[in-house]
């Protein structure tokens, strides 16, 4: 992977940490709760099976029409995501402008992948020869636990706890 496209996934996963504290400071748990922290898990399972794809196989066109659905899903979960904050939390513009970048960037990865490291001249599953090593997993998987993973999980257990002791007339994101 080289140093640019490297720097890009990183910004990508700031954008998403920089997500994650809008959401705190506007007290999502109380707010849209455990339906918009589910879609935010939903939307880093699909760009975490898309990148582990693109880590471990050769971008083959059956490989590039799962990432393009991959891409997607994660788009139109996006959408669902944001529409059911709307109304029931602040979106201030600051996360508003983090959520371009969160959503540009699986786009501008895919085009990356299809116009650089593509090879459209195959189909199939074929895995990489060689493969990336552990150095190459370490550096995508690692930062991606840090900076995302794990406060998507601290969001979800703090609207899980929420809607665990509220009345079921209280919970707004049934």
């Amino acid at each position: 992977m080289n140093a640019a496209l490297y720097t890009g996934y990183l910004i990508w996963l700031l954008a998403g940490l920089a997500d994650f504290i809008c959401h705190r400071r506007t007290d999502l748990p109380r707010t849209s709760g455990l339906r918009e922290s589910s879609l935010h898990l939903l939307q880093l399972g699909l760009m975490g099976v898309g990148i582990s794809l693109a880590m471990a196989l050769v971008l083959t066109r059956s490989v590039l029409v799962v990432l393009t659905m991959l891409v997607l899903a994660h788009a139109v979960v996006g959408y669902l995501d944001t529409r059911s904050a709307y109304g029931r939390r602040d979106l201030r513009p600051i996360e508003q402008h983090v959520h371009s970048v969160l959503d540009m960037a699986p786009i501008a990865g895919l085009a990356i992948a299809v116009f650089v490291y593509a090879d459209t001249s195959l189909s199939g599953w074929h895995r990489r020869a060689p493969a990336l090593g552990p150095a190459a997993w370490i550096a995508a998987i690692a930062p991606a636990l840090v900076l995302c993973v794990a406060p998507a999980l601290l969001e979800f257990r703090a609207a899980w706890a929420l809607r665990c002791v509220r009345r079921p007339d209280e919970v707004r994101d049934a």
